[in-house]
């Protein structure tokens, strides 16, 4: 790929980058991406409500919580009707390019942010060069910024090429909260899909590395837990109270000592916890944010049970109440061997690309895994690639980023890897038998 063209991602990468937005809130997002789909032109494009039914979204949040959202990217010059459109948190859009006989092909890529402080050190590159988050305590700390690079630079490769066939590109709003991945599984545009690819950057794999598709991503629950108690003056009467926050305390020991499952790997996990008001209060009200994944859907169900189980005991136990609330959730679903083939070869002529992996372990839980399962059940393949990238720090870290080179490498991987689907699709084999 030449420099200029490297050039012209690696600026599309930093301009997103600067406009993190958290999920179900990317509303500045989802106009810069609209703007950047219409000048390419597509056939079809669906935003926001159009693109799935809201209904079926997860983890969204309370009104009060989308509203400065949608003011700030009002005031950043965002398409007022396009605000419109995606009010009540109904981010995100769906491109598709309809190039007649041809394999159905979707690419999924994710576009929100984090709540993360962005690091002003020197050292880090969006800081020294210019391109750190405008949005304080908000961050794209995940590479979904390199996503959706590499989805409109895709939907722009395929179009100026002889593909033949159907290119669906969702770009997808809510992944970090597991809150978007199930609404576009639902929509008409995942329907008869023959072909599936979801993408993420780096996860460890650096600058050159190629993974044609995930083992074992873990099925997951995001859980909110509230419980209730009674209040009473902590020295002349504790006796009169029904404490919110013991009751916490003993959920949260015992949650972790659930038993594990003997058929495969489990997790839980309590990562957010505040109870009471002040030093002298019996605590009548005390909250948590948990979450349970399993290496099967069967064993997530396992925890969450257990979970919820453990927390409602903990409540009985000193006399509260607890409500116990799936926020979203995540099934497992595998990629296809013969998928993972299909990317592996192709990624080993990529110039760039020096070491390609068919398959490695994921570890972490991922929400495209709702619309690999649908296109799987419906008889199509599926698989979830990474593409390396030298990340100086963890994901989720606020000195994160990505080596821009990687930008190029997706791209190519990921555009090559659907023309080549075309070419060994039995409607393109027909074809080409009749004419000879």
């Amino acid at each position: 790929m030449d420099s200029p063209v490297r050039d012209r991602l690696g600026s599309l990468r930093r301009s997103l980058h600067r406009h993190p937005e958290p999920a179900w809130r990317e509303f500045y997002t989802t106009a810069r991406l609209v703007e950047e789909i219409r000048a390419i032109g597509v056939d079809e494009l669906a935003v926001g409500p159009d693109a799935y039914d809201p209904a079926d979204r997860m983890a969204v949040p309370d009104d009060e919580e989308i509203e400065p959202w949608i003011e700030r990217a009002r005031e950043r010059g965002a398409d007022e009707a396009l605000l419109e459109r995606m009010s009540g948190g109904n981010t995100g859009a769906v491109a598709v390019l309809e190039r007649g006989d041809g394999p159905a092909v979707g690419l999924r890529v994710d576009i929100d942010g984090l709540f993360i402080e962005e690091s002003t050190d020197d050292h880090h590159a969006p800081a020294s060069e210019g391109f750190r988050s405008e949005i304080d305590g908000t961050m794209h700390a995940c590479g979904h910024d390199a996503h959706m690079t590499w989805g409109l630079a895709v939907l722009e490769a395929i179009k100026e090429s002889d593909f033949a066939g159907r290119l669906v590109v969702f770009f997808q709003p809510a992944e970090e909260e597991s809150g978007g991945g199930h609404p576009m599984a639902e929509s008409e545009f995942a329907a008869d899909l023959d072909y599936l690819l979801a993408v993420h950057v780096g996860l460890d794999h650096p600058t050159g590395e190629v993974v044609a598709g995930i083992e074992k991503p873990l099925a997951m629950c995001h859980v909110d837990v509230t419980i209730e108690g009674t209040s009473a003056h902590a020295g002349k009467a504790p006796n009169e109270g029904d404490n919110a926050m013991h009751a916490m305390a003993t959920a949260i020991e015992n949650a972790y000592g659930i038993p594990r499952h003997s058929d495969g790997m489990t997790r839980v996990n309590v990562g957010r916890a505040e109870a009471g008001t002040t030093s002298n209060v019996i605590a009548e009200r005390a909250q948590m944010k948990a979450e349970a994944r399993g290496e099967t859907t069967e064993l997530m169900e396992y925890m969450k049970d257990r979970l919820e189980r453990t927390m409602q005991s903990a409540a009985r136990m000193h006399g509260c109440r607890a409500e116990f609330d799936v926020v979203s959730e995540s099934p497992r679903a595998d990629s296809d061997a013969e998928l993972q083939a299909l990317v592996s070869d192709v990624a080993s002529g990529v110039d760039g690309v020096d070491r390609v992996v068919r398959s490695a372990d994921f570890g972490a839980s991922e929400d495209a895994t709702f619309l690999m399962d649908r296109v799987q059940e419906e008889g199509g393949l599926a698989t979830y690639l990474i593409v390396g990238t030298d990340h100086p720090t963890s994901h989720h870290t606020s000195t994160f980023d990505v080596d821009e080179a990687s930008l190029a490498h997706g791209v190519e991987v990921l555009a090559e890897t659907i023309r080549e689907l075309e070419r060994r699709h039995p409607v393109a084999r027909e074809s080409a038998a009749v004419e000879t």
